[in-house]
């Protein structure tokens, strides 16, 4: 996959339309976001297999003008590397301050997110986070007939969010 490129699965020209939008806006949301609370800027990256065994993901619900989730995916590198800079404590491992973290920052980039589109502002409704972490799991959610994957690269680490999504009738 070319860097900055997301993977969707839309048909007709009105969901490119709204896979363009949403694929800015969430490329913006995840930069004003990673800048603002951790001080380091995200830029869209190619591909970017997370490589680890160990990884975390925080899971946040959409319903209402859209249903479905958005997830951000890390290595647990990545995750503590989150959670050291925003709270300026070093973590030893994937614990209950990483997890709040990432769970955290999943949160603050779905809230950004949703507020850059007039529709989602007031008619997207988002779930608290819910977080995984370990060395063997798969998350699965309904087949959404919108599906946004997005790397992104703060310093040498890289993440991964993903959006699936359906817009009503």
């Amino acid at each position: 996959m070319a860097a900055g490129k997301g993977t969707t699965a839309v048909s007709g020209t009105d969901k490119k339309v709204e896979i363009s939008r949403f694929e800015k806006h969430l490329d913006q949301a995840t930069d004003e976001v990673f800048s603002t609370m951790i001080g380091v800027s995200c830029a869209p990256a190619g591909e970017s297999p997370v490589g680890e065994a160990e990884t975390i993901s925080a899971v946040i619900g959409l319903a209402g003008a859209l249903s479905g989730s958005l997830v951000l995916h890390s290595s647990s590198v990545a995750a503590m590397r989150i959670a050291e800079r925003m709270t300026g404590i070093e973590p030893g491992g994937v614990d209950a301050l990483v997890r709040d973290a990432v769970g955290e920052m999943c949160n603050m980039v779905a809230g950004a997110w949703k507020g850059r589109d007039p529709l989602l502002i007031s008619g997207c409704l988002l779930s608290t986070p819910t977080v995984v972490s370990g060395t063997s799991y798969l998350l699965f959610s309904q087949r959404a007939p919108i599906r946004i994957e997005r790397h992104y690269r703060f310093e040498e680490l890289t993440f991964m969010i993903i959006l699936s999504c359906e817009l009503p009738g």
